[in-house]
C-alpha cells in the first residue's frame, strides 16, 4: 500500500503564497514509480485537477485557473512532490488532494489529468484564501 499525506494548507490573505506537500510512504511506494497531481475540491463544486508532474519530473502539466501562479514540483530522494502557491485568490479556496499513480520505466515522463487516472489519494488539506 502507499500512503499520501498532505500538508502545507492554512488560511491566507488574497495575494499571499503558500507551499503545499505530499509526502509519500509505503512498501509499494518504496518499488514503484509514480507520477503525482494535485486536485481540488471547493464546497459544492466537483473535484478539479490543479497539475500534475512525472515521475521524472521532466513534464508538468497545470490547469488554465492557475498557470503562472502555481509551481509543482518533485523531490525523490524525499519521496515528496510539492506545490507551491503564489498570489492566491479568493477562488482558490478549497481542499487539496495529491494523488498518486504507479508508472513503470515507459511512462516515467507521462503526467495524468483524471482523477480516474490515479490510484492513491491524501485525505486532503484545507487551502482558504480570505479577500
Amino acid at each position: 500500500q502507499v500512503q499520501l499525506v498532505e500538508s502545507g494548507g492554512g488560511l491566507v490573505q488574497a495575494g499571499a503564497s503558500l507551499r503545499l506537500s505530499c509526502a509519500a510512504s509505503g512498501r509499494t511506494f518504496s518499488r514503484n514509480a509514480m507520477a503525482t497531481g494535485w486536485f481540488r475540491q471547493a464546497p459544492g463544486k466537483e473535484r478539479e485537477f490543479v497539475a500534475a508532474i512525472s515521475w521524472n519530473g521532466d513534464r508538468t502539466y497545470y490547469a488554465d485557473s492557475v498557470k503562472g501562479r502555481f509551481t509543482i514540483s518533485r523531490d525523490n530522494a524525499k519521496n515528496t512532490v510539492y506545490l507551491q502557491m503564489n498570489s492566491l485568490k479568493p477562488e482558490d479556496t478549497a481542499v487539496y488532494y495529491c494523488a498518486g499513480r504507479r508508472v513503470g520505466p515507459l511512462n516515467s515522463a507521462s503526467v495524468y489529468l483524471g482523477p480516474t487516472e490515479y490510484e492513491y489519494w491524501g485525505q486532503g488539506t484545507q487551502v482558504t484564501v480570505s479577500s
